[in-house]
């Protein structure tokens, strides 16, 4: 990834702001840009961080919310950022499928609606507010998985399907929004294995070297932000911002 020389970030926008990631996030972003506004998304409310901050309690999988979403960021500043880091890859009685006999439409709606429908909702809402001279950069927190050409494992079909949709989501986004505005770059991030909630479950047999804190993603995530360029659009890109195939 070339090496680029942004503008820092005057507001900054975090979705699905509640999960251990994100609240790394949080909290990174409010010390690297201490004079930033920071407005946060989530299903619910969240220890607000120093500084400048709004948030606001929605949940994004619902299309409903979208309105809502538009009409709240109105009365704030336009965001030059916006990081999405919802996912969702186990719940109770759910965990990923090893075969195709364990599919079942339930789980699979409800990764889509997670880790698809609430990026794509957010989008909606913000689509209107877009300025054309306004830079922006948009990363939604993808995974390695989604990789079509990357897939030599197979399983975790319903997580698999849904973040190759984000990926696509992603892609298109680079696109449209790349017509409209005078700077953008959208871009799918992969944070790597990090030590929340979401792979508890499977972190036995992962290398201590390669399970990450929390605070290390989000110091990755952000230093990739920074040092996007315009090449860099419509990319998947891994934590060390080299491109990951589709």
């Amino acid at each position: 990834m070339q090496q680029a020389k942004n503008t820092p970030p005057e507001t900054i926008l975090v979705a699905g702001a509640s999960g251990g990631l994100a609240t790394a996030l949080v909290e990174k972003l409010s010390r690297r840009f201490p004079r930033a506004r920071l407005l946060t998304i989530s299903r619910t409310g969240i220890a607000s961080p120093a500084g400048r901050h709004s948030h606001h309690s929605v949940d994004l999988s619902n299309p409903e919310t979208i309105t809502d979403v538009t009409e709240w960021l109105r009365y704030e500043s336009l965001p030059n950022w916006v990081i999405h880091c919802s996912g969702i890859l186990h719940w109770p009685n759910h965990l990923p499928e090893k075969n195709l006999q364990q599919c079942k439409d339930e789980a699979l709606l409800r990764s889509i609606a997670v880790n698809v429908l609430s990026h794509l909702h957010l989008a909606q809402a913000l689509a209107p507010l877009l300025q054309k001279r306004s830079p922006l950069t948009w990363a939604s927190l993808s995974a390695k998985v989604g990789s079509i050409e990357d897939n030599h494992l197979g399983g975790w079909y319903s997580y698999r399907m849904s973040k190759a949709a984000l990926n696509m989501l992603v892609r298109n986004l680079s696109i449209e929004w790349g017509r409209k505005l005078d700077c953008c770059r959208v871009v799918a991030v992969h944070p790597g294995t990090t030590d929340t909630a979401l792979s508890k479950p499977f972190q036995q047999n992962i290398p201590v070297d390669k399970l990450y804190s929390p605070a290390q993603s989000a110091d990755r995530i952000v230093s990739v932000l920074e040092q996007l360029c315009d090449a860099d659009t419509g990319k998947l890109l891994f934590w060390d911002g080299s491109q990951i195939p589709w």
